[in-house]
């Protein structure tokens, strides 16, 4: 079975073309369960698995978390595999992804740098805050695609010199929150200047801080625009795996596009062989 490494930004993930492998779906949780295992297997933060489109777009793009949990999308997962499908002649410079969340277009921008439209924000609550063991904490929601990917958005002030462990304790309480219906993936952020932004992402489905989030990064930039902190326009972020940027295109309090940029990673290809694997 050949498989892709690849990290966007520090997003690392395996990569399976089950246009050829023709893999079962109901083993695709397992199969993610075991490459993503970072002591055990090839290691990454999710599985992306190339299949056949079904509503007109050039491939379809099934994500598992580490955790083997299905996830409805990843924005630099779509950026990575939007690169896999272009270099495996799968797609040209601008491709359509279908995603469980929706379609994604993407855009070579340059040999290592894609962009992709991310889905379009279908739920979001400005003033959303939560209480965490007395303490209140200002929070907005976002929800991206149907069904949607859902994000909570929480300032932290001297986010950089966070204590790691505390910051775990209340990214996990936050995702695990009840008024979430989904839980959530938890973005804190301090502002670094202006149109600029440091961001850490606490994942669900990985259970850990994650190196960047794609998702994460639009939902944060789509917050802080409609409550004027950003201009919306080449917003950089700043994460623990590298920068990203995003731009944005709204109509009042009404987002109408959401675009991720960044770089990507070709950091293996070959063939597994993993013998905990167990494909019969």
């Amino acid at each position: 079975m050949k498989f892709w490494k690849m990290n966007g930004a520090g997003n690392d993930f395996v990569i399976l073309n089950n246009l050829e492998e023709h893999l079962p779906v109901d083993i695709l949780p397992q199969v993610a369960r075991t490459l993503c295992e970072r002591h055990r297997s090839i290691g990454a933060d999710g599985l992306m698995v190339v299949d056949t489109p079904t509503q007109g777009g050039d491939y379809k793009m099934l994500f598992y978390n580490s955790d083997g949990s299905m996830g409805e999308m990843c924005g630099n997962g779509a950026r990575c595999i939007c690169r896999y499908g272009y270099e495996n002649g799968l797609a040209g410079e601008l491709q359509t992804v279908e995603t469980t969340a929706g379609i994604v277009t993407g855009c070579r921008v340059e040999k290592r740098l894609y962009r992709i439209r991310l889905n379009d924000p279908t739920t979001v609550k400005l003033d959303c805050p939560v209480e965490i063991e007395g303490v209140r904490y200002p929070c907005s929601y976002v929800e991206l695609g149907s069904p949607g990917i859902p994000h909570a958005v929480v300032p932290y002030h001297d986010l950089r010199h966070a204590d790691e462990g505390e910051l775990r304790e209340l990214g996990r309480k936050i995702r695990w929150y009840s008024a979430f219906p989904k839980g959530a993936n938890v973005n804190f952020y301090e502002f670094t200047g202006e149109d600029a932004v440091f961001e850490r992402t606490f994942e669900r489905g990985v259970e850990d801080f994650t190196y960047a989030c794609g998702t994460g990064t639009g939902s944060l930039v789509a917050v802080l625009a409609l409550q004027g902190k950003v201009s919306g326009q080449g917003v950089q972020v700043d994460m623990t795996g590298g920068r990203l940027t995003i731009d944005i295109r709204r109509q009042g309090s009404r987002i109408t596009d959401l675009y991720l940029t960044g770089p990507t990673n070709i950091v293996a290809k070959g063939e597994v062989w993993d013998e905990e694997l167990s494909l019969s």
